[in-house]
């Protein structure tokens, strides 16, 4: 499974969300001018990465579902 590369790209962007998700939430408690300058991009980001880890995630089960 480790060795499988859908597991490892579904891992890949799990961490890239993790790591927006973290970025984003250093500009929001920064606030200021910094916050609103970068927040909505941070967000928009982040669902991006979200819906691109969904489909790795539902692309590797379908894979492991068929035997692949």
């Amino acid at each position: 499974m480790l060795s499988d590369p859908l597991f490892i790209l579904a891992t890949v962007v799990c961490l890239i969300v993790l790591v927006i998700l973290m970025v984003g939430i250093g500009v929001f408690t920064k606030g200021g001018e910094t916050s609103r300058k970068y927040s909505n991009k941070m967000m928009r980001w982040r669902i991006i990465a979200q819906a691109l880890a969904v489909l790795a995630i539902v692309l590797f089960a379908w894979a492991k579902s068929r035997g692949n």
